[in-house]
């Protein structure tokens, strides 16, 4: 007999309602067992208002909470298995009281759930793949629309269709070569120039098959940037204003602002959304020379930040010549490619000594933005900045729901793996080598890929994955 596992499901901390998640045989009984006047028949996906008892059987039991007690019966349940949620009051005082309640009901086999065990009963029962499964965490990770998108579509099975698709076609073609590795007796291909045309046409649909899977993996980018957010790192000379403007961006007085210079000593880190789009603001120390030590570090980590960017805003003081500072940083930049690089001349107030031509001259694929960030000019020059970094990264025209994006670290490195084993399949035709050789490569490939969505995966891997989760999900 299977166990029935429990825990509280909603997140630490008050609430107006907190749910308390059981799964397995002994559901139903536990609702009869702790529901004061429960039902003889309960009707499964009904909801019923109680009071939580620790014995519904003796009249003068303690009352624990008032309750909606809602059974579902599996195979039509989240795990596949009965189910009992009961949503109790968000106190935590009252759903560690209904938990104990849970666990002490005398029920056979009633354990504490372990992290992820109930999206892991789901995959295992077949009520969804490994990928929908590692989407629902994402889904309670999102940290803006762009993640949430991409989370839903993969938990709706996006990703899964397109990886089975791309299996089937393996799949097609595993089946054809092990015709000709087992039955060349059969004079199918007896003479050389049949022998080429096959093995061409393998080629050809392995080329294909590549593609595909080499066209999941040009998505990791956006994925990427929806998971962790583009790192957007503001750099300039101390006091040109990089404090200032990364305030407009996040909308608040997050940084201090003085007119002393190398008030920023260290790299400031602060998460916004910008359209939709998680960005990591990066505030640094400048890259200025000092004899300060503890401003050093800070300017090592500015160039640390930079090589790890992908956005650089270059801010300068444009009501004051270009001075030795601003060479150093604009001398610096350009061993860089200058196309994600959006220079703001600040101060416009203050009048324009600094040109738009002066900084295109070093850094041809630059955006240039001039703009006061006092005032309106702060909110204005927030939203050109926003715009342009959506423009440089091509991100307004990514729809999340429309796309099959990958965003997984795991499944990026399986997708690899396919992709290294379809082309050492391809060179191995090519080159003359037996069939029976290359075919092994795309069976790689085939399995490589079943891993993404839990096939052909160890409890090593489903441990791993489903830690991530919290209790009671």
């Amino acid at each position: 007999m299977s166990e029935t596992i429990a825990a509280i499901s909603t997140a630490p901390g008050e609430g107006g309602i907190g749910i308390v998640r059981i799964s397995g045989p002994a559901s139903l009984g536990i609702m009869k067992k702790l529901m004061s006047g429960c039902p003889e028949e309960v009707e499964p996906r009904h909801a019923y208002w109680g009071r939580v008892v620790e014995d519904s059987n003796n009249s003068e039991a303690e009352i624990i909470d008032e309750a909606v007690f809602l059974y579902m019966q599996g195979p039509a349940s989240y795990t596949g298995e009965d189910m009992l949620e009961i949503q109790g009051h968000g106190s935590n005082v009252s759903l560690k009281a209904i938990l104990r309640a849970v666990l002490g009901s005398g029920e056979d086999d009633v354990r504490m759930a372990e992290p992820g065990e109930f999206t892991k009963l789901a995959f295992l029962n077949g009520k969804m793949d490994l990928s929908q499964a590692e989407a629902v965490i994402d889904i309670i990770q999102a940290r803006s629309d762009m993640s949430l998108g991409i989370a839903e579509s993969q938990r709706e099975g996006r990703l899964s269709r397109t990886v089975k698709d791309i299996r089937s076609e393996l799949l097609d073609l595993l089946a054809e070569m092990a015709v000709d590795i087992d039955y060349p007796e059969a004079d199918l291909y007896d003479d050389t120039a049949e022998t080429e045309k096959i093995v061409s046409s393998h080629i050809n649909r392995l080329r294909w098959i590549s593609s595909e899977v080499e066209d999941l993996l040009d998505t990791a980018s956006i994925g990427r940037i929806a998971r962790e957010g583009v790192r957007a790192v503001i750099v300039g000379k101390p006091n040109a204003g990089k404090s200032s403007l990364m305030n407009a961006l996040l909308g608040e007085g997050r940084v201090i602002v003085t007119d002393v210079p190398g008030t920023t000593r260290d790299t400031v880190e602060e998460t916004a959304s910008i359209g939709g789009i998680p960005i990591v603001l990066v505030d640094t120390a400048g890259l200025r020379d000092t004899d300060d030590k503890v401003e050093k570090i800070g300017i090592e980590r500015t160039v640390q930040a930079i090589a790890s960017s992908d956005i650089v805003i270059l801010v300068f003081d444009g009501s004051k010549e270009l001075d030795e500072e601003d060479d150093r940083v604009l001398k610096y930049m350009e061993n860089f490619s200058s196309d994600n690089f959006i220079a703001v001349i600040n101060k416009e107030d203050l009048g324009t000594t600094v040109t738009e031509q002066m900084v295109s001259t070093r850094l041809p694929e630059a955006s240039v933005i001039k703009t006061s960030l006092v005032g309106r000019g702060a909110a204005e020059a927030a939203k050109n900045i926003r715009d342009k970094i959506n423009t440089i990264l091509e991100l307004s025209s990514v729809d999340v729901r429309e796309m099959t994006i990958v965003n997984n670290e795991r499944h990026v490195k399986m997708l690899r793996s396919a992709e290294r084993n379809l082309d050492e399949a391809i060179d191995m035709l090519q080159s003359g080598e037996p069939m029976e050789v290359a075919e092994l490569s795309v069976h790689y490939a085939y399995n490589a890929l079943g891993k993404i969505i839990g096939e052909e995966v160890g409890e090593e891997v489903l441990d791993t994955v489903f830690s991530r989760f919290c209790l009671g999900k």
